[in-house]
């Protein structure tokens, strides 16, 4: 009897300054970032809410086991890293991409913190103006 192969797909989620390297293997559902559950490793429920919703609307939750290492940033950019590295790794899969396009899922959240200029207190935050 031939041994079934175990299929390993990668995609890789930026969000911010956070870079998450995402593997989605056949399995029963969990999610490990960084080598911690999902739950114990993330501060917040909505975050993990966020992070599964790729797996929610494609129906396979329970499907794929995903396994991420995500570096930099906070917890919100790390989280919208994970959720698009998710994306790209069920696209290779061959999950339905018209169902995450227009969820908006496959889409690279583009917004980073703007630089600060000189002569002002923030990016755009200027000293307050004296007429006198």
């Amino acid at each position: 009897m031939a041994k079934k192969e175990n299929l390993q797909y990668y995609g890789t989620g930026r969000r911010k300054s956070s870079i998450a390297r995402v593997y989605v293997t056949e399995g029963k559902g969990t999610i490990t970032v960084n080598g911690r559950d999902v739950n114990e490793y993330m501060p917040y429920a909505t975050l993990v809410m966020d992070l599964k919703q790729p797996l929610t609307l494609t129906g396979t939750e329970s499907k794929y086991d995903v396994r991420a290492e995500v570096k930099g940033g906070g917890f919100t950019g790390q989280a919208g890293a994970i959720r698009l590295g998710i994306t790209r790794a069920l696209l290779e899969a061959g999950c339905d991409r018209k169902t995450l396009k227009t969820a908006g899922m496959i889409t690279r959240d583009s917004r980073k913190k703007e630089r600060k200029k000189y002569g002002l207190k923030a990016a755009r935050k200027a000293p307050q103006f004296s007429k006198r």
